[in-house]
């Protein structure tokens, strides 16, 4: 198939699957038994391994899912309480970390992961009972190395889950609670084992599929946050990872940062995307985010066919540390007096124009036009549902292999690598793309504090945060890429604690080490009695 025919059946499986899975979040996907035997060909892989994959796009922007665990935990962006129109209260718990063993979020991502590995194991068994076909000891290994994709945002968010492996399992089946250290290890060994099987390819026919190069990413981020989880840093292993990939010379920073994230970001072109989540307008749209974000005055501006919602926005205290001529500012956030399409005005009232301001009064208590709101996925086709996401790209094994080498006493270098990464981003004003590694050692820009009506009430500042600076380039990099939670987690202050417990921005208090981790879901524990709960909740 060429990549345009696979991404239109994997993306059309998605639209049905995504049609019955959510109506019981509660559901116990252990408790399933194998389909009966049907007798299959090697033209049917691509048939069989599509919902495994498929499962993804629901992990990622199903409701309450990746996308808000990794960003609204973070302090970049949040869905404030609107005056007036009052929703947003539902993703406070997360921007305080207030959060029990009953949040939907935790929950959510919980159940749609399991059901992604609920259909990698039944592809699995299928595959394992054809005859040995042409592709199959390739298929199976691919869905292996998705499997350990699936186990590790799970161990990342809980450690500790079980471990599920089969799909002709005994009726009434209930899991084991494996320890994260063995989730951890499975998901190496795992890897390291079918990584030899795994394609290279990086054309059109792998767009989507977990290819060696995915494997490798998925193995370098195990790696580099290997310190947080256990205590014991592994900034080699990690940069390991990412040189083969970046000595592969498959891929390619794109020219333009914006064009990683348009509605037609999947062309063979574009030499960044090292594994994505394919989505189409049209069949399995994708990204609510345009709605989530944006006010319903800013209907005309895209043309949208419904009225968007207006909750979420930027942290003010983040759209600050932007450098005025760093041109992601203007590609990822929206701000400032709104017109139509056509150029009109956009009236908020009788003589007053609508505009975004990087301004909030609180979390708690936020006006409709408060905050810039969140752009970085261009809105087109059918209101921007159908962007790819590129789950990794070829900027994030750059920046990877720079933080191991900033880590491991080669400051210089690894600036080299971030000025690479910077250069498209400062056309106008070239000579600002360039860092020092003296730079990277500073502190961070952000001017962290308990935040209220555009004043920081007790100034805390980012002085104190170990390579701070990296730590904004990752975020003026990724943000809105699932990545601030773990980064937060990662960089920590002289104090010894991560910069995501220690710090106050906005309406968010410091909190304890627990919430690092999130708490296994209230209603997995009562339908299964083995899983224990995690410290703290």
């Amino acid at each position: 198939m060429n990549m345009l025919t696979i991404k239109r059946f994997l993306t059309g499986v998605a639209f049905t699957t995504a049609m019955f899975s959510c109506t019981d979040l509660n559901e116990n996907l252990y408790d399933i038994i194998t389909a009966e035997e049907t007798e299959l060909t090697a033209d049917d892989l691509t048939t069989i391994i599509a919902p495994a994959f498929t499962r993804f796009q629901t992990v990622y922007w199903g409701w309450n899912g990746l996308f808000d665990v990794y960003e609204e935990s973070s302090d970049l962006i949040v869905t404030p309480f609107r005056v007036g129109n009052g929703w947003g209260d539902l993703y406070l718990d997360l921007h305080k970390h207030a959060w029990g063993p009953f949040i939907e979020h935790a929950n959510n991502l919980w159940v749609n992961v399991y059901n992604g590995i609920t259909y990698t194991n039944k592809a699995m068994l299928t595959i394992e009972g054809l005859a040995d076909v042409e592709g199959k000891d390739t298929a199976l290994a691919e869905l292996r190395a998705l499997r350990a994709i699936y186990y590790y945002i799970l161990f990342d968010n809980f450690r500790g889950v079980p471990l599920v492996t089969r799909f002709d399992l005994p009726q009434g089946y209930l899991p084991e609670h494996n320890t994260g250290k063995e989730v951890y290890d499975f998901v190496e060994s795992e890897l390291t084992e079918v990584m030899p099987l795994l394609s290279e390819v990086t054309d059109g026919t792998t767009y989507g599929r977990v290819t060696k190069w995915a494997a490798k990413m998925t193995l370098a981020k195990l790696y580099l946050n290997s310190e947080v989880y256990f205590g014991t840093p592994r900034w080699d292993d990690a940069q390991a990872q990412v040189q083969d990939i970046i000595e592969s010379g498959e891929f390619a920073l794109q020219a333009n940062y914006a064009d990683n994230f348009k509605v037609a970001n999947d062309a063979a072109s574009n030499l960044e995307q090292i594994f994505s989540i394919p989505f189409d307008d049209i069949n399995a749209p994708g990204s609510y985010y345009p709605y989530k974000t944006l006010h319903a005055l800013s209907q005309s501006t895209y043309n949208m066919r419904e009225s968007p919602w207006g909750g979420s926005c930027g942290i003010p205290q983040f759209i600050d540390t932007y450098d005025a001529d760093d041109s992601r500012l203007a590609e990822c956030w929206l701000g400032g007096p709104q017109f139509t399409s056509g150029g009109a005005p956009i009236m908020a009232g009788e003589d007053v124009q609508f505009e975004y301001i990087n301004y909030m009064t609180s979390a708690d208590a936020a006006e409709f036009n408060e905050g810039f709101r969140f752009i970085k996925y261009q809105i087109a086709g059918l209101d921007g549902k159908g962007n790819d996401v590129p789950f990794y790209r070829y900027a994030d094994a750059l920046m990877i292999k720079a933080e191991c080498l900033l880590r491991t006493g080669a400051a210089d270098e690894a600036a080299a690598i971030v000025t690479e990464v910077r250069k498209r981003n400062f056309r106008s004003e070239p000579e600002k793309a360039e860092v020092t590694g003296a730079e990277l050692l500073e502190g961070s820009r952000y001017h962290y504090g308990p935040y209220e009506a555009g004043v920081i009430k007790k100034e805390e500042g980012g002085d104190d945060i170990l390579y701070g600076r990296f730590l904004d380039e990752l975020a003026w990099e990724f943000v809105g890429e699932h990545h601030r939670k773990q980064d937060l987690i990662r960089f920590q202050t002289n104090k010894g604690k991560s910069v995501y417990i220690s710090k106050s921005w906005l309406t968010h208090a410091p909190s304890e080490k627990f919430r690092e981790v999130y708490p296994i879901p209230q209603p997995q524990r009562e339908t299964n009695s083995n899983l224990g709960q995690n410290d703290g909740y």
